[in-house]
């Protein structure tokens, strides 16, 4: 019998609970098509999974990833059926509720889009997740417009990176923020010019570049948020899509300390936001998974902006998933 390679967890609450399996390769489902995966994207949120922090992660085991690209090998129909969306042999990327760290996806094509010509499949893993994000951040919630100032925490990380490069391409003046002076660099060199290395006292430093913005992306928190938040313009907006600030790192993290951070979580008075005309919005893309129409348009409006392929920042053998 047929078999797909996995990386499954029994349960969430440690990246060390990884285990790869075979499984028996199930009949392919009345309207899906079987990709083979050659390349699986890395997302923060498939750690906050394994680890049990991320509020969508399922009950019991489940197989992490959130992002693919590969081959389409199997349409559950004629291969010379013109109904099908896709045909065998067709390159994708693609994205799925958990379920990616696989040598095979089957999906439905609602949720794939045709990878470029030039894009290798590891670019493609590294594009769906992050760019709807950034794209669902700026555009749907964001409201971006040309000429408007926008700040972007986590310049360099993957959604960071994504957000700076379609700021741009709308017209709009991004300035990232980063932690450490290699990222800067990295920035730099990819022709962003506006970089801010983030300060211990980061208010102040906000407040000494003289700038007020239109429109802020976080996935910080805490007192950088709050920061952010205190430089709004009026009708600013800030968009919020994660909290690595409550995040325990380490061999031995520190999970008092997270749950301080976030017991001092910034905290927003709607009194207060009428006033200063000012909103503070917040999301979960996974959920969108859900809303496949929803999700349809926004993998249609990828496919006609004309981005170069993503930075890919490291590389790891599929083997190797749980190291």
């Amino acid at each position: 019998m047929p078999t797909v390679t996995v990386w499954e967890t029994p349960k969430a609450g440690s990246l060390a609970n990884l285990v790869q399996k075979q499984r028996p390769l199930p009949p392919l489902s009345l309207g899906h098509v079987r990709v083979q995966v050659h390349a699986v994207g890395l997302n923060f949120a498939d750690i906050f999974a394994l680890t049990g922090l991320y509020s969508a992660t399922p009950e019991g085991a489940f197989i992490p990833g959130l992002e693919f690209a590969g081959t389409v090998i199997d349409t559950g129909t004629d291969t010379d059926n013109t109904d099908s969306a896709f045909q065998v042999g067709d390159r994708v990327m693609g994205v799925t509720r958990f379920g990616g760290y696989c040598s095979s996806v089957d999906s439905e094509p609602d949720y794939l889009i045709p990878l470029p010509d030039d894009w290798s499949f590891v670019q493609g893993a590294a594009f769906p997740a992050q760019t709807l994000t950034a794209w669902y951040a700026l555009t749907t919630l964001g409201a971006i417009q040309t000429g408007q100032r926008v700040l972007i925490h986590s310049a360099a990380g993957g959604v960071g990176l994504q957000a700076m490069k379609l700021a741009t391409l709308l017209g709009a003046n991004p300035v990232g923020t980063v932690g450490s002076p290699d990222k800067a660099a990295m920035l730099q060199e990819m022709g962003f010019e506006n970089v801010l290395i983030r300060q211990a006292d980061f208010s102040r430093q906000l407040t000494e570049t003289g700038h007020r913005f239109d429109l802020v992306l976080d996935a910080i928190g805490g007192t950088v948020q709050q920061a952010s938040f205190a430089a709004l313009n009026p009708m600013g907006r800030l968009v919020v899509f994660g909290a690595a600030e409550f995040t325990p790192t380490g061999n031995r993290p520190n999970y008092l300390k997270a749950a301080w951070r976030y017991l001092r979580r910034p905290r927003y008075d709607v009194m207060d936001m009428i006033s200063s005309n000012r909103s503070v919005m917040a999301f979960n893309l996974i959920w969108l998974w859900e809303q496949k129409a929803s999700m349809k348009a926004l993998l249609s409006e990828l496919q006609t902006i004309a981005l170069p392929p993503p930075h890919v920042g490291h590389r790891f053998a599929f083997d190797d998933a749980h190291a």
